[in-house]
């Protein structure tokens, strides 16, 4: 008769074997049919073997897939099998230990707001021990030479492709950010971008600054439905990207991505397309479609998000609505292992596009002046100080690349403390 320990073994073997059949393959038939119109006649076949090496990398293998109606996958992924793991010195320090949430976080208005997404809208979420990762596609690696390199005001010299509508706070230590923004679809074009997020920065004179962001972002090059999704992004330290460079991503398929956008892909990282991001939560995809959405004049909804650093395991922890999603490890950064001197709220849009002004929106496409209901909003600003408390920002300072084209203004009320109302239409009279 069997051992129990015999069986157990089995069925380990049993679910790996079961694994590795169901990993995501990618044919050239795949990526010609997503891709063919895109690509260089003469570097199809060369640019379609690397890429598809890179998606065999990052894809991993899953042991339950959702197709969700946006048209997304989103893989059920053993925990110990995510991305970041990949990295050695990541793998060692796995952790499974909860954070400490930040003192006054259930005092705050907008705390409990829950985030909803499309592929589970019906209540699905990952078996125990594994989270859900949005598969990457083909697209997913090409619009990385069409989106340009995420920018924050303290970035010098300053990029005039990328204009921001924010509020800010600075020359303090910062351990971490919160804020709650309402939920829009802009009209973005082309190759544009326009996203609604908060930033925490470390800006130290001569050195490059490290960042991690996180709120919604619309990308149609990427997505040609035109919703917001849940994003993520983080600028990694020298030794992180020499791995990323030199060993996982394969000589070859990190050569064609750092040729398709010589800045923006060696400075960050979105989601989980590179490994780095820890995830442990099981109902939230990094990635995936976000809602519902505001309407003009109509009904609001918005989400809390909240990026901390754990006094205990001193990670950077990440919780949207009322679910932490996951952690960026420390050893990931140079200056932000200790803390944050920036912090900043708001809007940015990138357009690669020379001419007229583009007509990319930013927010709901409305000034700041038409208010509730009408503009983007950023409520609730608080900072995290070095005894993890939540605290309302002070001195918050105001900026907008071009105000007749997108603006930002401030205010203060007794249920949303400190806000600022943010966004505009791009191109209009005042703004060529």
């Amino acid at each position: 008769m069997m051992s129990n320990y015999c069986r157990d073994i089995c069925a380990i073997i049993f679910v790996f074997v079961l694994v590795s059949l169901l990993s995501p393959v990618f044919s050239s038939k795949d990526f010609r049919e997503e891709n063919d119109s895109s690509m260089p006649a003469g570097d199809k076949l060369k640019d379609m073997e690397l890429i598809n090496a890179y998606l065999r990398k990052i894809n991993k293998p899953f042991v339950k897939s959702f197709k969700s109606p946006d048209g997304d996958v989103i893989d059920c992924v053993f925990f110990h099998l995510q991305p970041a793991f990949d990295i050695p010195e990541l793998r060692e320090k796995m952790s499974f230990s909860l954070p400490e949430l930040p003192k006054g976080h259930d005092h705050i208005a907008g705390n409990n707001l829950e985030i909803k997404q499309l592929w589970n809208s019906n209540g699905e979420s990952c078996p125990n021990g594994t989270i859900p990762i949005r598969r990457t596609s083909a697209s997913d690696i090409i619009s990385i030479s069409k989106l340009g390199k995420k920018y924050s005001i303290k970035d010098i010299p300053a990029n005039p492709d990328h204009e921001h509508a924010i509020g800010f706070v600075h020359n303090e230590e910062f351990y971490g950010a919160k804020a709650v923004l309402n939920v829009w679809k802009p009209d973005v074009i082309g190759n544009d971008f326009s996203l609604s997020q908060i930033w925490v920065l470390s800006n130290f004179p001569g050195r490059p600054a490290n960042s991690i962001e996180a709120g919604w972002q619309i990308t149609p090059n990427k997505h040609k439905d035109g919703l917001p999704r849940l994003f993520t992004y983080w600028t990694k330290h020298k030794g992180i990207k020499h791995f990323l460079l030199n060993n996982y991503c394969f000589s070859s398929i990190t050569t064609y991505i750092l040729k398709l956008q010589p800045n923006g892909y060696r400075s960050g990282c979105y989601n989980m397309i590179c490994p780095g991001f820890v995830q442990t939560s099981r109902t939230v995809s990094l990635g995936a479609v976000i809602g519902p959405i505001s309407t003009y004049n109509g009904e609001q909804y918005d989400v809390a998000f909240m990026i901390w650093k754990d006094p205990k395991s001193e990670n950077w922890w990440l919780k949207v609505g009322n679910e932490v999603i996951g952690y960026w490890p420390a050893s990931l950064f140079t200056d932000l292992r200790n803390h944050a001197t920036l912090i900043e709220y708001g809007g940015e849009v990138y357009s690669g596009s020379s001419g007229k002004h583009t007509s990319t929106q930013m927010g709901s496409g409305h000034f700041p002046d038409e208010g509730l209901g009408k503009a983007a909003y950023a409520r609730n600003l608080e900072v995290i100080d070095r005894y993890n408390n939540l605290n309302p920002v002070s001195n918050l300072i105001l900026f907008a690349d071009k105000p007749n084209c997108y603006g930002v203004t401030k205010g203060y009320s007794d249920v949303w403390h400190n806000y600022i109302y943010f966004g505009g239409p791009g191109y209009n009279p005042k703004c060529l």
